[in-house]
Formats: C-alpha cells, sequence, structure tokens
C-alpha cells in the first residue's frame, strides 16, 4: 500500500480551512500523520500569509483517485479554481508523493516540482519523512533541505489552535 504525502495550505481563514480540511482527508483515507506547521509570505502574488504543513497516509486508492478526492476536498472547503495560478485560496492541497512513483498522467504529476522549489513544502516533508528518498533525485528530503537557501524563503513555526 503505498504511503502519500500532500501539501496542505491556506492563506483565507487559514486554521479553520485547515482544520476541516484534515478532518475531511481523515474521514476519508484514515489516520493521518502529520508534520509541524509553519507560516510563510505569500508567493507570486500580495496576499495574506499562509500557513502550510504535509501530511501522509496510506491507502490502496489509485493516484487518480486520490488527486479528486484531493480537489473535493478543497471544494468542500470552499475553494474557488479560477484562472490566476498564484492567487489567495481557502485551502489547497497537492499530491507530492505516491509511494516511490513517478508519474504524469491526467492531472497527477508526481513527485511534484514544488518539492525542490519551495521552502514552506520542502520543510515541513522534511521534518515529517527526512530520510525518506526523492524518487527522481535519489536524496533524502533531509538532505535536500539541508542544502536548500532557507533565507530566501523564510518560514516560522505557526500553529492551528488560535
Amino acid at each position: 500500500m503505498p504511503e502519500v504525502f500532500v501539501s496542505v495550505g491556506s492563506n483565507i481563514a487559514p486554521r479553520r480551512h485547515i482544520r476541516d480540511g484534515l478532518r475531511k482527508l481523515e474521514a476519508r483515507f484514515g489516520r493521518l500523520r502529520s508534520s509541524p506547521v509553519y507560516e510563510s509570505r505569500a508567493v507570486g502574488f500580495a496576499g495574506d500569509n499562509f500557513l502550510n504543513l504535509v501530511v501522509a497516509f496510506d491507502t490502496d486508492e489509485p493516484a487518480g483517485a486520490v488527486n479528486d478526492a484531493l480537489h473535493a476536498v478543497e471544494v468542500a472547503c470552499g475553494r474557488r479554481r479560477g484562472s490566476e495560478r498564484f492567487a489567495p485560496r481557502s485551502l489547497d492541497l497537492d499530491l507530492l508523493l505516491y509511494g516511490d512513483a513517478t508519474l504524469k498522467e491526467g492531472g497527477v504529476h508526481v513527485p511534484r516540482d514544488e518539492i525542490v522549489r519551495y521552502a514552506f513544502v520542502l520543510r515541513p516533508l522534511a521534518e515529517l519523512a527526512g530520510e525518506r528518498r526523492h524518487p527522481v533525485l535519489g536524496e533524502t528530503f533531509a538532505e535536500l533541505w539541508a542544502r536548500f537557501d532557507a533565507a530566501s524563503q523564510p518560514l516560522w513555526p505557526a500553529f492551528l489552535e488560535e
């Protein structure tokens, strides 16, 4: 059964939307393993700060079904997809890893490119699964984080409780 990793983020009532999204994910996929939560500035647009974390779970569902379920949870939490890629969002759920698979089919692209591009994805992933290896690069996520230019994308600890 593949272990799945999902990036979770929000900058519209983020604590409420993330808590709601996590409850819905747990109802669908069972127990979630979670990284610490981080706050960061919006990337690519001017907007409120984001809260981000990474969750993991095991599933025997195919990657496409998992991705569809993530989109359904986003919609249930008020997500409205527009033409702008970088925009405020109530909930953003991105499939980062599906076991050790490398897939580019339909709307599923794993491992997700954002893993090595954004601190708000890599740091929580490295904390949750630091010894796991990137399926393409072969390095552990802890090694990738250790080399990342963290000063260029500051993060600070946050909490889902207000």
